[in-house]
């Protein structure tokens, strides 16, 4: 059986771990397993393998997670949304997530279909919100729950109160960790980080990428609601004309971030890959864990 995901992140060193998302094509599966088997010479804490928009790659996804189970010596983290999911269906997919040694889940309520900034809509057999999965998962069977957290408020939110709410809410249902969205101000996760703990002991993981590409960041800054911090903008903007200048700054941006939040007590850093192993391992290696 898979090893398990500390159920406190802080009881060991600093934990890092990865991002992938399932390929869409041959080729794309053939760079996502060169990328996991040179990850894997890292020995991360585990990693994970997302939903696409909408729930719409939930099959390559559970192919792929049982498949780094099997396949290779990493401790994988299974994403389960409830998009487009009837309770029985959940149950269907924890199963074979248990099938495959795989104990650790990160149970996210998922965007809608479609159009990730659209109204929710609940399957009429389904569930509604992120800590009913976590509450789901957790009866099946022995499993580690993770939840996500947004440091720059998540979109539907108030504000950060009612974030925080959620968050512990999240752990009264029986999550033991959670793992940001990306962060690009530290004290927005900071900020974050100290609010839930001073109602839970919920160690929180920052979600971390190396910006390699001024257009992708900025359209996947634009999906998950988040402005880029002007500090960050300006300093890519300086080099936006020259690839390699960019890649290089977005490496150094992103090392800085992790060494202050590493300093500031976070339990690890969760790396978001894009499929690339690169430049995240040039991040990780400028660490010197």
């Amino acid at each position: 059986m898979t090893a398990s995901i500390p159920a406190n992140l802080r009881d060991a060193a600093a934990s890092i771990s990865f991002e992938f998302f399932p390929p869409k094509d041959d080729a794309a599966e053939i760079a996502l397993w060169q990328a996991i088997r040179q990850l894997e010479a890292v020995r991360p804490a585990f990693v994970s393998v997302t939903y696409g928009a909408g729930g719409s790659t939930q099959d390559r996804t559970v192919r792929v997670t049982e498949r780094i189970a099997r396949e290779t010596t990493l401790t994988p983290l299974a994403h389960l949304t409830c998009v487009n999911a009837s309770i029985a269906q959940l149950r269907q997919v924890v199963g074979q997530y248990a099938s495959a040694g795989v104990r650790n889940v990160l149970a996210l309520r998922g965007d809608p279909p479609g159009d990730v900034r659209g109204p929710w809509v609940r399957h009429p057999e389904g569930l509604d919100h992120a800590d009913q999965l976590v509450s789901l998962v957790r009866s099946l069977g022995d499993f580690t729950v993770g939840v996500a957290a947004f440091p720059d408020v998540h979109p539907e939110s108030r504000d950060l109160d009612e974030d925080v709410e959620t968050l512990i809410r999240k752990a009264d249902a029986g999550a033991t960790f959670a793992v940001t969205q990306m962060v690009f101000d530290v004290d927005t996760y900071l900020r974050l980080r100290d609010r839930v703990n001073a109602h839970r002991d919920l160690p929180i993981t920052p979600g971390l990428m190396p910006v390699t590409n001024l257009k992708q960041i900025a359209r996947m800054s634009e999906l998950m609601g988040t402005p880029l911090p002007a500090a960050v903008v300006s300093r890519l903007a300086a080099v936006e004309d020259d690839p390699v200048a960019v890649r290089a700054v977005g490496i150094q941006i992103a090392t800085e971030h992790a060494q202050r939040m590493l300093a500031e007590g976070a339990p690890g850093v969760h790396f978001i890959t894009m499929n690339r192993s690169t430049a995240t391992l040039e991040v990780f290696r400028n660490l010197d864990l």
